[in-house]
C-alpha cells in the first residue's frame, strides 16, 4: 500500500490549504484513513479520521471546527481542508491507513504511512 500526500505549502495565518492523500495498492474504501502532524521537537499528533464506513469523522479538539477530512472512493483520495490556519498548525503532515478499527487518534493503529509534507504557517 502506498501513500502520497500532497498540498503543503507556506501560508499566512488565516488562510486555508486543502491536503491530498493519493492510496494505490489496497481497497481504499475499506480503509479507515487518518491525518497526523509533527511539529518541530514534538511527537507526532492526531489531527482527524475518516472510517470506512458510515461516513464517521474524527477531529482533535484544536482543528474542530476549522479542518475538513473528506474522502473521495472513487479517486483513492483522501483530503484535509484546513481553514482558519493558525500558526501553531505548522507542522508536517501525514496521512495513514488502517485495514482496523479501533482508537483512531492512536498512531500505532495505522499499518500503512505517507511521507509527510510540511505546512508551515506565518503569523
Amino acid at each position: 500500500v502506498q501513500l502520497q500526500a500532497s498540498g503543503g505549502g507556506l501560508v499566512q495565518a488565516g488562510d486555508s490549504l486543502r491536503l491530498s492523500c493519493a492510496v494505490s495498492g489496497h481497497s481504499f474504501s475499506s480503509l479507515n484513513m487518518g491525518w497526523f502532524h509533527q511539529a518541530a521537537g514534538k511527537g507526532r499528533e492526531f489531527v482527524a479520521a475518516s472510517r470506512w464506513s458510515g461516513g464517521y469523522t474524527y477531529y482533535a479538539d484544536s482543528v474542530k471546527g476549522r479542518f475538513t477530512i473528506s474522502r473521495d472512493n472513487a479517486k483513492n483520495t483522501v483530503y484535509l481542508q484546513m481553514n482558519s490556519l493558525k500558526p501553531e498548525d505548522t507542522a508536517v503532515y501525514y496521512c495513514a491507513a488502517s485495514q482496523y478499527s479501533g482508537s483512531h487518534q492512536y498512531a500505532g493503529l495505522y499499518e500503512y504511512w505517507g511521507r509527510g509534507t510540511q505546512v508551515t504557517v506565518s503569523s
